[in-house]
């Protein structure tokens, strides 16, 4: 059996002092990059593709979005070239729309959106927020137009 003295046990007391001050300053780190506010939304906001098809009129097509913000994400401030209609699939979403007040969507929600209308949509829940977006946009022109 090992007897260590006062000197080897003060020693031994301030390594594992100095190793838990310096994973706890590491574990912090982590923690504030992975706080919502930390997180942007060209990492925090994921598009899947859905539907893109010719509605049948010469210059409209239809495309339709599932949208992922993971907690505490906004899409910037954006407009696009025809209507959106917003469902909420999960979770809670705040929407801002220009000259608008601002509302809360939560599950099972919509929301119609005019043609041209600037728009912020945050993520206000504590998990993941999905929405499907479908849009009646005209042909040849991006889909989101970002704003200042």
């Amino acid at each position: 059996m090992s007897h260590l003295n006062a000197r080897e046990s003060i020693g031994l007391f301030g390594a594992a002092l100095a190793a838990a001050v310096t994973l706890s300053a590491f574990a912090g780190m982590a923690h504030a990059q992975d706080t919502p506010a930390a997180k942007s939304w060209q990492t925090g906001l994921h598009r899947t593709d859905l539907v893109k098809l010719d509605l049948g009129v010469s210059d409209r097509e239809v495309i339709q979005v599932r949208v992922d913000f993971e907690p505490g994400v906004a899409a910037p401030k954006h407009s696009h070239p025809g209507v959106e209609v917003a469902y909420v699939i999960s979770g809670t979403f705040q929407y801002q729309l220009e000259g608008q007040p601002t509302v809360t969507l939560n599950a099972g929600d919509s929301l119609y959106i005019p043609e041209g209308t600037a728009h912020i949509a945050t993520n206000i829940g504590t998990t993941t927020g999905s929405e499907l977006a479908t849009y009646i946009v005209k042909k040849g022109e991006p889909l989101v137009n970002l704003q200042k």
